[in-house]
């Protein structure tokens, strides 16, 4: 079976990103798709499902991200005054993605992003979602 989007053999459902050539080509200081991904393993009852086009990030069957590797940019549940506070301040790195229920998703250029920034949105991301006994659990440690 072939994925004819990029004309190469399809990646099996449940395929890891992490072994895709060029995700781990870092950009100057900047992140890539291999950084996401550990990221969101490190926190608590994540799940990443290929959809196919992009991975769905979920925390207890409730998405907080989603990832697009050709593009090398992830999507990210904030609040809407951090979505804004982002896109104003660095339009080249960050865009509105959509606003949903009170949240301002971003969609995040993962080479305009240092590693500890986006562990930060990350894990902003999953605490907005993630059940509170959850989040109290794991308290404020950001994945690293």
């Amino acid at each position: 079976m072939r994925d004819s989007r990029r004309n190469r053999p399809a990646r099996a459902v449940g395929a890891d990103p992490r072994g895709a050539v060029g995700h781990r080509e870092r950009p100057s200081g900047g992140c890539v798709v291999a950084d996401v991904v550990d990221l969101v393993d490190q926190l608590p009852e994540v799940v990443r499902s290929d959809n196919g086009r992009y991975w769905r990030i979920t925390v207890s069957d409730r998405t907080f991200g989603y990832l697009w590797e050709p593009t090398g940019t992830v999507g990210l549940k904030q609040t809407i005054a951090e979505q804004l506070a982002l896109v104003g301040e660095r339009p080249e790195t960050f865009e509105v993605q959509f606003t949903s229920g009170g949240y301002g998703w971003v969609v995040v250029r993962l080479s305009g992003v240092q590693r500890d920034e986006l562990a930060e949105l990350v894990f902003e991301a999953w605490r907005l979602t993630a059940a509170a006994q959850l989040v109290e659990r794991r308290g404020d440690r950001l994945p690293r």
